[in-house]
């Protein structure tokens, strides 16, 4: 054994560990594997304590529904949750809606969102946590919307430290109807915001699969109402009588024309006459007859031209039958929704995400809806992208349709809307920003968050 080599042995060591303490870098989630950072996000989701955490939410929202600009008890419970978890908020913003932020409190800012209210349909689905108010229900998930961006937003305070930007919490009101997304950027949510991501759950397809596309996902919506007057009469002498009632009746034929004549068949559009109401008795003719109705369509041009023609077959059509007519596009509690696009670069976001934490497979194409969203109101001013969650499983059986009495929810869904929505916020402060041209316009920067 020679003495001299035993005696170097130590210094060499010495001298590694030096070298590799000065070319040392640090690791955190920002250096990370991408694939890795979204499986990381999705196992914290399924951590046993945060799943029971925010299936207690959910299930508390529905307990205790509220319509839309009513959600008060609902924002009480998110701004104490936010509370506990030490993240901003602004509230009351568009009467109850509440916007969180996690990150550096600088630009750039990205938002996603969640609405909150329920539906005036009274639940039919027995069960320990049914809602407690007659006539009001969760019908459409917004619960669930509400737990998972709860869920996401303590994934992201748990790694704000790695976020590059700051991510918006947006917690909207009356999205059924009520156009709380509207009122929600006439308050200046949107201000300098970059993005915002959307989502539904569906019991359309599995969980633990996403469903989207890029361009329209979902169509615009308008309402109109119109009142054809005539000259009411007895029924057994007709001939001195103007029937509104059979003027009515050409209109809505004429109406149907509208789509199947004049609209181009590969670009998708809807005319429905839903209300019809005149007369009250079998032998008199009524004076005035009132028709109401919804069209839908994917494109800003359609809808405008849709919007034209009906009310000139209205008109034209009543006037053939010696009647006149009035036509109302600002029907009461009734707003225009424009038609949800998805941004294109955004999509390939959404693809390389969702495709990292679930598999590529599980993240599939959907057809376009003609049911409408008032998230369009945010992507019709800023990159905005809305996916569709998964949640159905053989073993929980039906699931009921949105809208419906027997609706219900499976809550195994719940970690995986958490999960994607902070994943595809955290990623686009680290990963499209720097590399494409989706900025918003510079305007204010959220300071008071």
């Amino acid at each position: 054994m020679n003495p001299g080599k035993n005696m170097d042995f130590p210094k060499w060591v010495l001298l590694i560990l030096v070298f590799t303490s000065f070319c040392w870098v640090p690791i955190s989630s920002n250096l990370q594997n991408p694939i890795d950072l979204g499986k990381d996000y999705l196992s914290y989701a399924k951590r046993t304590e945060l799943v029971e955490w925010m299936v207690g939410i959910r299930r508390r929202l529905h307990e205790n529904p509220e319509l839309g600009y009513e959600e008060f008890e609902t924002s009480k419970l998110i701004r104490e949750e936010l509370d506990k978890m030490g993240i901003p908020y602004k509230h009351p913003i568009a009467v109850t809606g509440i916007v969180g932020s996690i990150g550096t409190g600088r630009p750039p800012f990205v938002a996603i969102r969640a609405d909150m209210d329920a539906l005036p349909i009274q639940e039919e689905v027995e069960w320990e946590h049914k809602s407690k108010v007659p006539g009001k229900m969760h019908a459409c998930g917004h619960d669930t919307h509400v737990a998972m961006l709860l869920g996401a937003a303590k994934i992201l305070q748990d790694h704000r430290d790695d976020l590059q930007g700051t991510v918006l919490l947006v917690f909207q009101p009356a999205e059924e109807g009520g156009g709380g997304a509207k009122v929600m950027i006439e308050a200046g949510v949107l201000e300098n915001v970059g993005a915002i991501f959307g989502l539904h759950i569906t019991s359309s397809s599995q969980v633990g699969t996403v469903t989207s596309r890029p361009g329209p996902i979902m169509a615009g919506s308008g309402f109109f109402e119109a009142v054809i007057s005539g000259k009411g009469g007895h029924a057994a002498i007709p001939q001195h009588t103007i029937d509104p009632i059979l003027a009515a009746s050409n209109v809505i034929v004429s109406l149907q024309h509208l789509v199947s004549r004049e609209a181009d068949p590969l670009d998708s559009q809807v005319v429905t006459v839903a209300k019809f109401q005149g007369g009250g008795a079998f032998n008199v003719i009524p004076d005035s007859v009132t028709i109401a109705g919804t069209f839908r369509a994917f494109s800003k041009e359609s809808m405008e031209k849709l919007k034209q023609r009906i009310k000139e077959v209205i008109t034209g059509q009543a006037a053939v039958q010696r009647c006149n007519a009035t036509v109302n596009f600002s029907v009461e509690n009734k707003m225009f929704f424009p038609a949800t696009i998805n941004n294109e670069e955004l999509h390939e976001h959404f693809l390389k995400v969702a495709g990292d934490m679930l598999g590529i497979r599980n993240v599939r194409d959907r057809q376009p809806l003609m049911g409408s969203e008032d998230f369009s109101f945010f992507s019709e001013l800023i990159p905005g992208y809305y996916y569709f969650l998964g949640m159905s499983e053989e073993s929980v059986g039906e699931l009921g349709s949105p809208h419906t009495s027997t609706f219900s929810v499976n809550e195994d869904a719940l970690p995986y809307g958490a999960a994607l929505h902070a994943s595809l916020a955290a990623r686009y402060l680290s990963e499209v920003l720097p590399n494409k041209s989706l900025h918003a316009p510079k305007v204010n920067a959220h300071d008071e968050l």
